[in-house]
């Protein structure tokens, strides 16, 4: 809950007997514990409070979601989801399109080499010829 490991617990140990003494650290460990109870005790019933004000819509509210990102994500999840599906289609017609580019851009070379060849052939049929010479 307070992310202290064991040797943060023993230092702040011995800083408490240091500054408090062993006689009275007892008691400041026990108005310590008094008071996070007592704080604990006060969220507890705002957050039960917040409920019954609130009514059974809200009956699964926590104070985490309160947090305006958590609250955001929870509730636009779906919506976020349809907007990644949204990216996937678009780069997949984005890749079909590169292809089918790449594919016409292929099939003109292509293309232009039998234009070539067709105009070639073209230009000896069109030669002048004289049909009595045969």
């Amino acid at each position: 809950m307070f992310n202290i490991d064991a040797s943060e617990l023993i230092l702040l140990l011995i800083l408490g007997v240091v500054m408090f003494g062993p006689e009275k650290l007892p008691m400041f460990a026990r108005k310590a514990a008094r008071v996070f109870v007592a704080v604990r005790n006060i969220a507890n019933n705002a957050q039960t409070q917040l409920r019954e004000e609130l009514g059974p819509e809200y009956s699964d509210l926590k104070l985490e979601d309160l947090n305006p990102k958590k609250f955001v994500a929870k509730h636009m999840r779906e919506e976020i989801a349809a907007i990644e599906e949204a990216k996937r289609e678009i780069s997949t017609v984005s890749s079909t399109v590169k292809a089918a580019a790449e594919a016409t851009a292929s099939t003109a070379v292509t293309n232009d080499s039998m234009i070539e060849t067709d105009a070639a052939t073209l230009a000896l049929l069109a030669a002048p010829y004289d049909p009595e010479a045969t």
